[in-house]
């Protein structure tokens, strides 16, 4: 929190803060009170990416550096100008705080990190009463995420801002001005709703000069490189979308969560969330430049279709964290090498916006070892190369791909089937053709234009479904 000239600023770390090894080295703790916050660290991270938190989970998945150092009095998360980010934690802190309260500070302390990366405004970083507001916010989630009564206690004191201690305070002196405060649960509601209300307030609190949880003020200028908490923030969010749409239940609503406690904000953060695509997760269209959801979308799914072994699959790190993807999604190979084989069946209707068959073009012109299969169809299917005009304008059969691609229907281009094994079916169209069953549903993915039938997504057995959206908003 920014206090202005409190004691905060004398509080110094005894070593460089961008020397790892330094830090580490610093009058170690015991050995073994290392080693239990270690665990207590790996157990709490474990939790995160398994079922607490998944944003939590994704932050610390891209701190490379998890350094024990009694240099810092507590935790904190932070990101150095080389472009990583760090995880300090005192681990004689950890041991006294246990599992749950390592939990909660980590949990805390990702909020900050991923938070700063939302309000970027100089007005609102500096003012302590918006420190305290976020403070609230945060440790209300936290307490009600990970099932607790209180914000844990270390030698017989809270270890940071109980919200309903602010929300006393707060409702005393509104009612002692005259004025009709807010219940808790709207007080509470949203970051900039609860600023607001303190600042109606005729003595707001103050932050304490140190808060256990917060990033060390006189480190901004070495580790705090606002840049790098942007690219973080925004790989952690995107990444958390493709968790819910993929229907991980905890990352849908802790991300619906953050939505909505920085409603409103500003009209930069409205942005930001229209363009990593939130409108599909929450049900309705954020105003956006421009939309690359599906595409992270597609390249998620058509990675979870080609299985394990011989095939393309995702680069994954299960334990402590999930996967940690520092750029789009990105596919690999294991094991023996063979051609992959996709097709594209792209609906000759003219409803599909060019840019979309040239970025699925560029996709898969990218993925090393595919083979992708160009048909355009309406009532009959026929091979393209991208960059061809579309051959139809009749009706359109779905049925027709499907006939074609399972060898009951000969290419009316050379008579011959079609027999290569398929990894992949992907269909861009409109959805608007009788439904069907492929014989291996599982194998297709359905892009669907904007204002189309996404019947895939509700079919018995279900496909894998998107809404195609792209241009300007």
């Amino acid at each position: 929190m920014k206090t202005g000239e409190s004691d905060r600023r004398s509080r110094r770390l005894p070593v460089n803060a961008t020397d790892r090894r330094a830090l580490a080295d610093w009058r170690p703790a015991d050995p073994a009170v290392v080693a239990e916050a270690v665990r207590l660290k790996e157990a709490a991270l474990v939790d995160f990416g398994m079922e607490s938190s998944a944003i939590a989970g994704w932050i610390y998945s891209k701190c490379a550096h998890q350094i024990p150092t009694t240099a810092i009095d507590t935790a904190a998360v932070m990101a150095s100008g080389d472009g990583a980010c760090l995880l300090l934690f005192n681990p004689e802190f950890f041991v006294e705080l246990g599992l749950d309260g390592v939990k909660f500070v980590l949990f805390h302390e990702a909020r900050h990190l991923i938070q700063r990366h939302l309000f970027t405004e100089p007005e609102l970083r500096e003012d302590p009463v918006f420190d305290i507001a976020i403070e609230s916010t945060i440790n209300h989630v936290a307490l009600a995420r990970l099932g607790r009564d209180a914000l844990p206690v270390v030698d017989g004191k809270a270890t940071g801002i109980d919200p309903r201690e602010v929300f006393q305070r707060y409702h005393a002196d509104l009612t002692e001005q005259g004025l009709n405060p807010f219940g808790y649960q709207d007080f509470i509601r949203t970051d900039m709703g609860c600023y607001t209300e303190l600042r109606r307030m005729k003595h707001p609190p103050s932050p304490p000069p140190v808060c256990v949880h917060e990033i060390l003020e006189e480190l901004q200028g070495e580790l705090a490189d606002g840049e790098t908490i942007e690219r973080i923030g925004n790989e952690v969010l995107a990444n958390v979308l493709l968790a819910g749409k993929r229907g991980v239940r905890s990352a849908r609503e802790e991300l619906l969560d953050l939505i909505e406690r920085t409603e409103g904000a500003s009209d930069r953060l409205s942005k930001l969330w229209g363009d990593l695509g939130a409108g599909m997760i929450r049900g309705r269209t954020q105003r956006t430049r421009r939309v690359d959801w599906w595409q992270r979308w597609l390249v998620d799914v058509l990675a979870s279709k080609l299985t394990e072994g011989e095939r393309l699959i995702y680069p994954k790190k299960r334990g402590a964290v999930l996967a940690a993807l520092g750029q789009d999604p990105t596919l690999s190979r294991r094991g023996p090498e063979r051609q992959r084989v996709v097709a594209i069946a792209v609906d000759a209707s003219g409803s599909m916006p060019p840019p979309v068959v040239d970025w699925i073009a560029s996709l898969v012109g990218q993925l090393d070892g595919v083979q992708a299969h160009w048909l355009s169809f309406d009532a009959q299917v026929v091979p393209f190369a991208p960059g061809d005009p579309l051959v139809g304008g009749g009706g359109t059969s779905f049925q027709a791909v499907a006939d074609f691609l399972e060898g009951r229907a000969p290419s009316v281009r050379t008579g011959e089937p079609f027999d290569d094994p398929l990894d992949a079916v992907i269909m861009v169209t409109d959805g608007y053709a009788p439904h069907i069953t492929p014989a291996e549903p599982d194998k297709w993915i359905w892009l669907i234009t904007e204002h189309g039938d996404d019947w895939p997504d509700h079919h018995t057995p279900q496909m894998a479904c998107h809404k195609v959206r792209t241009g300007d908003r």
